[in-house]
Parts: structure tokens; C-alpha cells; sequence
């Protein structure tokens, strides 16, 4: 019987993991036909299937369930012994895949990244803003960016910034609309927010906290179609400061009466924390949220 090797279980916890022959390839950097191969090579070895081939994918038999969790302590050694390797700075180059919420990654830290680029010029940097909780444990990302931080499992987390929310309209939709002097008022207007059963972590629904009962008229998974509804006068829109202070066309509603506070963290996986490649990203992202910090929390509007 042909030995397999841990470049064999690297292809089987990838199709695992996303259940595509061409998403694992496109994770993998190679071609679909190279991940069919060695899944096949894999499972010859073992005399053994390991997936279920379907119109959907692939999905694992009870057999392949059981090889997850040594395939995936393997992995996490072999990520462990990279990283004690590889402990100097000056062979920083390939691959950091940080997962995080779209406000952040899109209109906070895409900005900033050319400056680290400048500076470490073979590192390529991944921002995954997916509407959905990415696993640092099965290693579809080496860093994440939330509003909780992880409940269970070996990580490091650190909460890098607080930062506040307000109510916001274009200007034009408050000069054609009735006037909002009071929290009751805001009934009256329809609001833009998250599509309500698809809010992947509690702290993005709003709408309970401003008004018991409040439903947004247009809904969308993305901040940014919901920045563009606001900015067209679709309505009104719970947005953070560091985002809306961007446009002059959004006035705050209520801002003294009526506004929310949030915070991000900043979490790791223990195998993977001290990694240079991973380390230069996460002291960079530290470093400019501790720079931008009072324009995350948005005081200018509370006096």
C-alpha cells in the first residue's frame, strides 16, 4: 500500500473545508484537476473513501469525518514548526489572510495597507469581509477582526478600538421629511439596516436598540449598499462615525441622545501568533487604530 503524505492531507482539509474542487484549487493555488488527482491518490492509498462526490460537491463520509481531526493536528504542528523556523524578520515574504467585518476592512484598513506594503514588499495581504464568521481553527484566515471575541479554542485576542454609531441622513431627505426632534419621531422614517435573518453576530442588529418593533425598509447584507441608500435619500441608516464622517451630505440624527457603541477584536490563533508574517499585520493594524482612535469614537458629536 502507497504511503500518503501531509501534502496529501493539505488537499483533503482544503476540499473538506469548502466542498469544491475549484475553491480548494483556488486556496491551494493550483488547478482543480491537480486537487482531484490527489484526492483520489489519497484515498488509494487508504483504501478508503474519504468524500461523497454529488451535484453540490463534495462531502465527507464517515470515514473522511474521522481523519479531520488528526489532519487538522497535523496541520496545526506543521504551522507550528513553520513559524519557530521561520522566527526572523528578514525572511518576511508570502501569504496573511485576515478576516474581518466590511466597515473595517473597506473603509478603514484598505487605505492604510499601501504604507505597510511600502515597507514589506513581499508580503501579500488577504482581506476576507464574507458576511459570515470565517474559522481561524481550520485556517481559512490567521487573523480575524470581530465585535466579540472568540468564546472557546486556543487564541490570543485583544480588543484594539471601541467605536460609536449614530443615526444618519443625507441632507436632502431631512429638508424634504418631517422634522426629527425626539426618539419617538423616528418611527415616522423608514430606516436602511442589515437583511434581518441573515445578521451573522448580534452586534450588528441595530434596529431593537433604537425603537422596539423597527424593521428597515431596504435591507442589505453590505454596509456599503447601505452607505449608498443613505447618501441617495433612501432613508435613514445606523452607520459608524469613521465611516459617515467621510461625506458632508450625512447629518446626524439625535447624535446626543441617540447613538451606540461597539467594539473590535483583534484575535489569533496560538500556533499561528508569532509567525513574522503574521505579526508585522497585526502591530500594523494596532498601531493605526491606536492613531485613528478618537475619530472611531466620534466625541465631536456628544457635546
Amino acid at each position: 500500500m502507497r504511503q500518503f503524505t501531509w501534502d496529501d492531507l493539505q488537499y483533503f482539509l482544503a476540499v473538506a473545508r469548502t466542498g469544491q474542487l475549484s475553491t480548494a484549487a483556488r486556496k491551494l493555488r493550483t488547478n482543480h484537476v491537480t486537487v482531484s488527482r490527489r484526492i483520489d491518490r489519497l484515498e488509494q492509498a487508504l483504501s478508503a473513501k474519504l468524500f461523497e462526490r454529488n451535484p453540490r460537491g463534495y462531502m465527507l463520509t464517515p470515514l473522511g469525518e474521522r481523519l479531520m481531526e488528526p489532519a487538522e493536528l497535523m496541520e496545526r504542528e506543521a504551522a507550528k514548526f513553520q513559524t519557530e523556523a521561520s522566527g526572523n524578520m528578514a525572511s518576511l515574504s508570502g501569504v496573511v489572510r485576515l478576516s474581518t467585518l466590511e466597515g473595517f476592512g473597506n473603509f478603514f484598513l484598505a487605505e492604510r495597507l499601501p504604507v505597510m506594503a511600502q515597507a514589506y514588499p513581499g508580503l501579500s495581504v488577504e482581506v476576507v469581509t464574507i458576511q459570515q464568521i470565517v474559522s481561524l481553527s481550520r485556517r481559512e484566515a490567521e487573523l480575524s477582526i470581530t465585535l466579540h471575541p472568540p468564546r472557546t479554542g486556543a487564541y490570543q485576542h485583544e480588543k484594539i478600538t471601541s467605536y460609536r454609531l449614530f443615526i444618519y441622513g443625507s441632507r436632502d431627505y431631512l429638508t424634504r421629511h418631517m422634522p426629527i426632534r425626539q426618539r419617538k419621531d423616528l418611527s415616522t422614517h423608514p430606516f436602511i439596516g442589515y437583511i434581518e435573518d441573515m445578521v451573522f453576530t448580534p452586534g450588528l442588529d441595530y434596529m431593537r436598540e433604537i425603537l422596539p418593533g423597527l424593521r428597515p425598509a431596504y435591507q442589505s447584507s453590505s454596509i456599503h449598499a447601505q452607505l449608498s441608500a443613505a447618501l441617495a435619500g433612501y432613508g435613514l441608516c445606523v452607520l459608524p462615525y469613521y465611516i459617515a464622517s467621510k461625506h458632508d451630505s450625512l447629518v446626524p440624527v439625535l447624535p446626543g441622545e441617540m447613538h451606540l457603541v461597539r467594539d473590535y477584536w483583534l484575535s489569533c490563533h496560538d500556533d499561528v501568533v508569532a509567525a513574522p508574517r503574521v505579526r508585522v499585520l497585526t502591530d500594523f493594524i494596532k498601531r493605526e487604530t491606536r492613531s485613528f482612535s478618537t475619530h472611531f469614537l466620534g466625541e465631536a458629536l456628544l457635546d
